[in-house]
């Protein structure tokens, strides 16, 4: 049995994993847990086994939107792999689940003494990267239908059928006020692409989001898969 559910992780040899382990602790995070805030030190890094973290631009008494949504697939605070001490944006659990926890220290000693470590983990950033510019792309060129679709694919690719995202997360995601997020709900679960209830949303055809996302999803993922070798999502 695979002794982690972090993708990355798991696709380490075992000298990287033998030497990291030890270092790790067990954590469950919950949902509206703060993992690194708007300028403050980083302290750790969360490798996702599980939940849904989302990384925010814009702080107090500012327009906010999320950047990049974070799963199993990869680990949070990707710019202290970098070599900087803090950012600008902040990040949360919109949904809670485990992770392994490691000291930065620990990891930046670990990256410094292993090539592949070093090289997954900047492979992994560079994806981060790109999907955060293709959440640009998306919210300046595409209407609020194929960019719900896409958060709801992103989401689903990390946590299955069942999401529990409020609308007040969705309108965060999106940039834009709730009441649009309700009318663009309506007309996905008109489609029969989802069903969505209070604070829960219900994939039921994922063909038909892939159809009204278009191009707005797919090129951060397929560039994982290109990257790292491996098609993560269930």
């Amino acid at each position: 049995m695979a002794w982690t559910k972090n993708k990355l992780l798991s696709m380490l040899p075992e000298s990287d994993t033998a030497t990291l382990r030890q270092h790790f602790e067990t954590v469950m995070l919950t949902q509206g847990e703060t993992l690194f805030g708007s300028y403050e030190p980083f302290r750790h890094v969360f490798f996702f086994e599980g939940g849904l973290s989302s990384e925010i631009a814009g702080g107090d008494g500012t327009k906010r939107t999320e950047v990049g949504c974070i799963g199993l697939e990869g680990f949070s605070a990707v710019p202290a792999i970098l070599g900087v001490d803090s950012t600008p944006h902040y990040a949360f659990m919109q949904c809670g689940g485990p992770a392994l926890r490691i000291e930065i220290s620990v990891l930046r000693a670990a990256i410094d003494s292993s090539r592949s470590l070093r090289d997954i983990l900047l492979k992994y950033a560079h994806v981060f990267l790109i999907q955060a510019a293709a959440t640009a792309l998306a919210n300046s060129r595409y209407e609020i239908e194929p960019r719900l679709a896409r958060w709801v694919l992103m989401s689903q690719d990390r946590l299955g059928d069942q999401l529990p995202l409020t609308h007040d997360f969705l309108s965060l995601m999106l940039g834009v006020r709730r009441p649009s997020v309700t009318d663009a709900l309506h007309k996905l679960e008109g489609t029969g692409a989802i069903k969505a209830e209070r604070s829960l949303i219900v994939v039921r055809d994922r063909q038909k989001l892939e159809d009204i996302a278009g191009q707005a999803y797919g090129i951060p993922e397929l560039e994982y898969e290109r990257q790292l070798g491996r098609d993560w999502r269930a």
